[in-house]
């Protein structure tokens, strides 16, 4: 068995029973996407693979906003595993600097194996899958689906994005409408068109099916 296959094992035991925006099945798709864009992109797969396989190990939105537990939690399997140091190093680096609140703050790493698990990851939050795990996870904070008179706040910063509570309505101006500009790879720029429409599509039906008008 080689270390992607321990990592796999690793990741589905400790997620099991995760919150199902943020499970296995996330960690796959995240996992899936990252391969497709590794085929046209430049970058180390083996750190990439990793970094999608443990990107989403320890949430910090599960563990009371620690950012650290999850680069912790990385690092310490990889090690065990006796993987490099380095290579350690920059996993944990693209699981610190990945999240979209991450971009919401001082950017102060960069790499080609960033950005690729970066855009799989947001591929997965827009979409079909993304309007799905964004009402799973409203209903998990038990949100409300949407309130016209709780305006959408543009341009939040890290600390009130982390701290909103906001109908899950608001989360696609927020962050989801904003996730096809912030993609770098080509290939995830492809998919993100399509799937920013297809969010745009349900926003319509939404509003017409909200003020009775279909």
């Amino acid at each position: 068995m080689d270390i992607i296959e321990r990592t796999v094992a690793f990741v589905q035991h400790t997620l099991s029973g995760a919150e199902s925006g943020h499970d296995w099945w996330h960690i796959l798709r995240v996992w899936n996407n990252t391969k497709l864009i590794l085929q046209t992109e430049q970058a180390d797969p083996l750190i990439c693979e990793l970094a999608a396989l443990l990107h989403d190990i320890a949430d910090s939105k599960f563990h009371n906003g620690d950012e650290s537990i999850g680069p912790r939690i990385a690092g310490e399997f990889l090690a065990k595993e006796g993987v490099d140091a380095a290579i350690i190093e920059h996993v944990q680096q693209i699981i610190l600097n990945m999240s979209f609140k991450a971009s919401l703050g001082e950017v102060t790493f960069d790499s080609p194996e960033l950005r690729v698990v970066r855009d799989a990851d947001r591929l997965d939050a827009i979409g079909a899958i993304g309007i799905a795990r964004a009402f799973n996870y409203g209903g998990f904070k038990n949100r409300e689906i949407y309130n016209p008179t709780i305006p959408v706040e543009q341009n939040m910063s890290k600390e009130a994005y982390k701290n909103t509570t906001a109908p899950t309505i608001n989360h696609f101006y927020e962050k989801l409408l904003l996730l096809q500009d912030k993609m770098h790879t080509e290939t995830a720029k492809r998919i993100a068109a399509q799937r920013h429409q297809y969010m745009e599509g349900f926003l319509q039906q939404f509003y017409a099916e909200w003020d009775g008008l279909a």
